[in-house]
């Protein structure tokens, strides 16, 4: 157990008090370790957002039952992210126990707004160098310096060369590391002491993953020519012409034996992309093959390869953070979006046992994971968005701060990352000039559309909505009055949803109204597929790989960008192919019935089905209505006719509950 954790824990034994209030200004108790323990002690973490959903939770959950004499086994602590007992609520005082907590108690010596900065995610990293190398107090650029070096392994000063510079961003982006902004301003500021980095664009390419990428990718090109003149023994072989995009040094030193290892892995994984050879000029049996268009099918067969090796080797483990997670989503999902676009038929039967091995490796440890770090994920701080939930609240946030004005956020349901990658791929060949902000995060479970596409459009935690739980008909309506409790007038919100492609036009009034400030757009398409689909998940990413090829998102993205809307996409939850268990006997006795989940009143009728069923999975009620019980079929299983197979959705696995959340631009 870190020692910053400690601190706060020592201070949740079991005891007899029903409520602790917590005064947390800077969310230390909602760090996923503590709300575990603080948990498994006995006690249950409400996060006051806004005064009546708060009330809604804690009156009709506790206060009510304490009043009929109920016992209840969990003490509740009540969070309040400020410094102030006086803000409290005067009944929330009476017979509590206080409790408050800061960042200047637990590292006081280093600068309190520099570490306010950081992701809750970065404390251990930090507590360990604090620890073992006691610091004077440090003003704010050594914080800084102390927090690179420390906690990000960042030591500008040491980066002498092109090749030092070029090896620190590519460990950084190719790890997705994330830095503040304050953080990457001094870094920047470091660097731009050294002149051999004058003409270099680090203010495009420290922060920003997609810049440094395509900085990369255009100078790929220009490597290989001039590898292929230094090799050439009869004369200069044809020379391609440079359009650059990013200013900076046309050579770089992708020959370096420490970065031939990242690029080699870039390739592989689907974040740089193969070009063209120079003409009449030989590379095979050379280390740069992987940046190299040749045989088709021999590319994917070593891609795939490749792919493979990188996700057995980077499965997150059940006490990894949510972070390793979101980010092994997107190896997983390239994964998939290969092995669909490949005839499996034609591949060896080793390489089809050992991805059949993996997936199998994958929903396992994911499951466990799950089971064991779920719960705390909904009150995790907003910004940035850890479930789907908090989008609207971090977009609210970034126009409070002026980054953003006009907000089209679209919804396409259904949409797994790997089916995202379908549809980046083919946008980018369609819209040359995008730019995508990849990112990822969690959809609730169950991972069905009524319950998960709610939370997005409301801004809350399904339990905040039972009266529409099994219906999106109120989508329009929470949406609305989400963005009025935000500032912003009824005819300055719209929401929108696509039922069939020919609704552009309406789109277009609705987009082209000058009063709109913010758009919640729905888009079905996907999900409509999916739940038509007979050729399993390979004809589901062909179909949609043929209506990403219609330029629908690309019109509609155009559309939106020619009315200055600044554009997010995300998902409220993802699919997989399944296998029909059997379907329960249950009568009409479920609430809502998936092929993927089952929802009944209590759990007394679940455990009626779960005996048909041993392996199925009876999920709590997390962030749900006390009314609501699912029954989750296991792995990749679904209830429906015995060995019948289906695309489908509403269980726990990373296609299902990691979405894509990605900033168009």
């Amino acid at each position: 157990m870190s020692d910053w954790r400690k601190r706060i824990l020592d201070e949740f034994s079991p005891q007899t008090t029903r409520v602790t209030v917590a005064l947390d200004p800077d969310g230390l108790l909602l760090e996923e370790q503590i709300m575990k323990v603080i948990h498994a002690r006995g006690f249950e973490l409400l996060v006051l957002e806004d005064n009546v959903s708060f009330r809604y939770v804690y009156e009709s959950r506790f206060r009510s039952k304490w009043d009929r004499g109920e016992n209840t086994d969990s003490s509740v602590v009540v969070h309040f992210k400020t410094r102030e007992p006086n803000l409290i609520p005067f009944d929330l005082m009476h017979g509590t126990r206080l409790f408050s907590t800061s960042l200047v108690d637990v590292f006081p010596n280093l600068s309190y707004p520099i570490v306010a900065a950081l992701e809750l995610s970065d404390f251990d990293a930090l507590s360990k160098a604090q620890e073992q190398l006691r610091p004077v107090r440090l003003g704010d650029n050594a914080t800084k310096d102390f927090i690179l070096r420390h906690v990000f392994g960042i030591a500008p000063e040491s980066v002498g060369t092109s090749a030092d510079l070029l090896r620190l961003l590519l460990r950084r982006h190719y790890r997705n590391q994330c830095l503040n902004a304050i953080l990457d301003q001094r870094l920047i500021q470091v660097l731009r002491q050294n002149d051999k980095f004058s003409e270099w664009p680090l203010e495009e390419i420290v922060s920003d993953r997609y810049a440094f990428l395509s900085f990369l990718q255009e100078r790929w090109p220009i490597f290989l020519d001039q590898l292929a003149i230094s090799q050439s023994d009869s004369g200069e072989p044809g020379l391609r012409s440079y359009d650059l995009r990013y200013s900076g040094p046309v050579k770089l030193p992708f020959d370096d034996a420490d970065i031939r290892i990242y690029i080699d892995n870039m390739f592989g994984e689907g974040l740089l992309h193969p070009v063209e050879p120079p003409e009449s000029f030989n590379f095979a049996g050379t280390w740069v093959t992987a940046g190299i268009i040749s045989d088709p099918k021999a590319n994917r067969l070593k891609r795939l390869n490749r792919l493979l090796e990188s996700v057995e080797s980077s499965i997150p483990a059940i006490e990894s953070k949510y972070r390793d997670w979101l980010r092994f989503a997107y190896l997983w999902g390239e994964l998939n979006a290969l092995w669909l676009d490949v005839e499996i038929g034609g591949q060896p039967q080793e390489v089809i046992a050992r991805f059949l091995t993996l997936q199998a490796t994958v929903d396992s440890s994911f499951l466990s994971w799950v089971e064991n770090a779920y719960s705390g994920l909904h009150n995790q701080p907003a910004v940035p968005p850890v479930m789907v939930h908090h989008i609207p609240r971090a977009l609210a946030r970034q126009r409070e701060s002026g980054e953003l004005d006009k907000i089209a956020l679209v919804v396409i349901d259904g949409l797994a990352i790997d089916q995202w990658i379908v549809i980046r791929n083919t946008l980018q060949t369609q819209l040359p000039d995008l730019r995508l902000n990849e990112s990822a995060c969690f959809a609730w479970l169950p991972t069905i559309t009524s319950i998960s596409r709610q939370a997005i459009f409301s801004g809350k935690a399904p339990i905040y909505f039972p009266s529409s739980i099994s219906s999106t008909d109120r989508e329009s309506a929470s949406w609305t009055q989400f963005w009025m409790n935000n500032g912003l007038t009824s005819d300055e919100i719209s929401y929108f949803k696509i039922l069939e492609d020919n609704q552009i036009d309406e789109l277009y009034e609705v987009a082209a109204n000058p009063n709109v400030k913010v758009l919640g757009l729905v888009v079905t398409k996907v999900d409509r597929i999916m739940h038509g689909m007979e050729l399993g998940a390979a004809g589901m990413h062909n179909l949609i790989r043929q209506w990403a090829n219609e330029a629908f998102l690309a019109h509609i993205f155009d559309m939106l960008k020619a009315s200055n809307f600044s554009l997010v996409l995300t998902s409220d939850h993802g699919n997989i192919e399944a296998k029909g268990l059997g379907c329960p006997s249950e009568g009409s006795i479920a609430e809502l019935r998936g092929e993927r989940v089952r929802i009944y009143p209590d759990s007394a009728l679940r455990s009626r089905v779960k005996e048909q069923f041993p392996e199925t999975i009876e999920w709590p009620s997390i962030g749900l209505p006390d009314s609501l019980v699912p029954l989750i079929a296991p792995a990749r299983f679904a209830f429906i006719t015995e060995n019948h197979k289906t695309i489908a959705h509403g269980g726990i696995s990373v296609e299902e509950l990691i979405v894509p959340l990605v900033r168009i631009e």
